[in-house]
């Protein structure tokens, strides 16, 4: 005879709670992270503030339509905006990601799938290397050394791909033997090249580590069904990278924008709106603060922190957009045993 188990009728089902007891450093570690991350907002809203304080006086006077469409660049008379100089910031920075982009992605891709073990950390710390090179090294190598060759390659582009809107060069006749090559000098084109340089190791970086993230079981598989090694890298590590491939390059999209010192060397300024990169003339905020800050009056000073402002916040939009775009993926996620 069987007796069954008596019940209290006060008894319920639900699950147990659950409690979790953290130590004292567990504690530590949480508050000290909490706090630096606070630090970090509260130090970047100052910046912003900073800049909206300081900018207001050329803000409110100008207005902040006329700021953003005017072209000439004349605080002290009142004639002045950023229209110029956004859209060469911006063509600076595409030129500079298009290049970066793919160079970063071959090396990335090579020392994740293809670099032998034993020089795969070498290449790394080169990589890792090139981002610790200063900016002004980046502009004196690119003036002196780099613009001598690229003039014939922007003459050569301009030459045979004329037809293509932002590629011609006013006033230049490729039969014309007395022609001064000085018309492809510190252009858009060759500034967006140095850039290039110094946002690869960024992008590279980022993409490298999402690659050998790739979940190894899904590496397994591909070779598994006779997959081929670019088979694999096709089918497994660039879908499961695209994230990070994306917001690598908005990342150095957004570091391309404020560079300062490597333009301010390699262009000659210009306020009006030219979409011509090979050609010479060029301009970016960064560029203008540098330039214009030693002589700048009380209001020009006001006029250059507006436009500061107005950087800070297309790199803030730029580097969210980005943290977004990586987290939205597996990229962002953990990845899979």
């Amino acid at each position: 005879m069987t007796i069954a188990p008596q019940h209290d009728a006060n008894e319920t089902d639900a699950p147990r709670r659950l409690t979790t007891v953290t130590g004292r450093s567990d504690q530590i570690f949480g508050g000290v992270s909490r706090l630096a991350g606070f630090v970090v907002l509260a130090v970047m809203s100052l910046v912003g503030l900073f800049l909206l304080y300081r900018g207001w006086q050329a803000l409110s006077a100008e207005g902040i339509g006329a700021f953003v469409t005017t072209t000439t660049w004349e605080p002290d008379s009142g004639n002045f905006g950023i229209a110029a100089v956004l859209v060469l910031t911006i063509l600076i920075a595409l030129v500079a990601v298009s290049i970066a982009v793919p160079l970063a992605t071959g090396a990335a891709l090579y020392i994740s799938e293809y670099a032998p073990r034993q020089f795969k950390q070498t290449l790394v710390s080169m990589v890792d290397l090139m981002a610790a090179v200063p900016s002004i090294v980046y502009g004196i190598w690119g003036v002196y050394l780099l613009q001598p060759y690229v003039i014939g390659l922007s003459r050569w582009i301009a030459t045979w791909l004329n037809w293509i809107p932002f590629l011609q060069v006013d006033a230049f006749d490729p039969h014309d033997p007395l022609l001064s090559m000085s018309v492809f000098t510190a252009s858009t084109f060759i500034a967006g090249i140095v850039v290039a340089l110094m946002i690869t190791p960024i992008i590279c970086s980022i993409m490298r580590e999402v690659f050998s993230q790739a979940p190894p079981g899904e590496r397994e598989g591909a070779f598994a069904l006779g997959a081929t090694r670019w088979g694999m890298i096709r089918s497994v590590v660039l879908p499961f990278g695209t994230g990070g491939m994306i917001g690598g390059s908005m990342l150095g999209l957004g570091r391309a924008l404020g560079e300062t010192i490597a333009v301010y060397l390699i262009i000659s300024p210009v306020f009006e709106i030219q979409t011509n990169i090979l050609q010479t003339g060029s301009n970016s905020i960064s560029a203008l603060i540098a330039l214009r800050f030693g002589e700048a009056t009380e209001f020009g000073m006001s006029a250059l922190m507006a436009a500061g402002l107005t950087l800070f916040l297309m790199t803030l939009v730029v580097n969210f957009a980005a943290s977004s775009i990586v987290a939205r993926t597996r990229s962002g996620a953990a990845s899979e045993a």
